[in-house]
């Protein structure tokens, strides 16, 4: 491997500018020591990352380049590593670094000694879902340059926002319709605080769990107020419902029944990532409504899933037996959003994080 590029020198003694007023001098050196650490720390989490991949795609070289023999690889990795250090080495996790790697392997070359530009490991992250490498190229060089937040890039490769730039004669429109759909994530407080990744990265884990019960209770508590709020025929039933099997008890975040639709609707929150096992535990809640509280003249249950970490799967709507598209159409005039469930969570996450900071002062 070729030398590694050294960071460029982000110290704070030259940034450092003395005011008249002691108070936002002091503000000012606190948050930007905060966010130079942020970075640095960010800065190594992408290099381990990159490092890891390189590794294991060095060892999927000694099985001549068998994809099953590279899975195979990241399957024993992540069994171990998880075994020792906690969750943030999950296959999936592995897979990532494993195609950051591929699909940046210069990233970390000098040969001419010039720096390149650096992301976060987060929009990597969303560069590495980019199959196409024009695009992925494109979206890299864009983010860096106009200095894209996480939520920017994202949004902007879930609409094809490359793509729809391309085949437009006229971009202005495009540009400027971009810019403002994600002003307010360029403008997000949080981007830099209260970074799982970050805190997993650094051994922090047990102490984010904490935080993330008192988020989740936060969030519930709101989405409560936000349904009762939307005037759409919502009454409220419960709240850590128990229901109980023959082997194990199971508590549903929220439930509300909907006097319009005829039916009741029960929420689940989840502050990682929704997985195939939330939306079948879901669907498990639901069977179980429907055998157990619905009433013969009422309409089949309904269940959300809302989701903290990832715009696409902010919201999972499950709908079991007898979603004729009668039903369908109904459900969709008395039901928030998924834009609307997002932009209130993201409202609440805010709220609840800068609180946190005003406590901690």
């Amino acid at each position: 491997m070729n030398e590694l590029i050294k960071n460029e020198n982000n110290d704070i003694m030259g940034i450092y500018q003395k005011s008249e007023n002691i108070l936002n001098d002091v503000q000012s050196i606190i948050e930007t020591s905060q966010r130079q650490a942020y970075h640095a720390v960010d800065a190594i989490l992408v290099q381990r990352n990159w490092l890891i991949g390189y590794r294991i795609a060095e060892e999927e070289l000694q099985g001549e380049g068998r994809a099953e023999y590279g899975l195979n690889v990241i399957k024993e990795l992540s069994k171990e590593l998880t075994g020792k250090y906690g969750k943030g080495f999950t296959k999936t996790n592995l897979y990532n670094f494993y195609s950051f790697y591929r699909y940046f392997p210069e990233i970390f070359h000098t040969p001419c000694g010039k720096s390149v530009r650096m992301l976060s490991w987060s929009h990597y992250r969303c560069l590495i879902q980019v199959k196409d490498e024009e695009a992925r190229n494109w979206y890299e060089k864009e983010a860096y340059e106009q200095t894209w937040s996480v939520r920017t890039l994202q949004r902007n490769i879930n609409t094809q926002y490359y793509y729809r730039l391309l085949q437009s004669q006229n971009k202005e429109p495009v540009q400027q319709e971009m810019n403002e759909k994600t002003s307010a994530f360029q403008t997000d407080k949080l981007e830099f605080i209260k970074n799982p990744v970050i805190a997993e990265f650094l051994g922090l884990s047990s102490n984010i769990d904490l935080t993330e019960t008192e988020l989740e209770a936060s969030i519930i508590s709101n989405i409560q107020k936000f349904l009762m709020e939307l005037g759409k025929g919502y009454a409220f039933v419960a709240r850590q419902q128990h229901i109980k099997t023959e082997k194990e008890d199971y508590f549903i975040d929220l439930v509300f029944y909907n006097y319009i639709l005829k039916c009741f609707v029960l929420i689940d929150l989840k502050t990682d990532k929704i997985t195939h096992q939330d939306v079948g535990q879901m669907d498990m809640y639901i069977r179980m409504y429907d055998e157990r509280k619905k009433s013969a003249d009422d309409n089949p249950t309904l269940g959300i899933v809302l989701c903290t970490e990832t715009d696409e799967d902010i919201a999972r709507y499950s709908i079991l037996h007898g979603n004729e598209q009668l039903f369908a159409s109904k459900y969709k005039l008395y039901l928030p959003t998924e834009e609307e469930l997002r932009n209130e969570i993201e409202t609440q996450k805010t709220l609840f994080y800068l609180q946190q900071q005003e406590n901690s002062r």
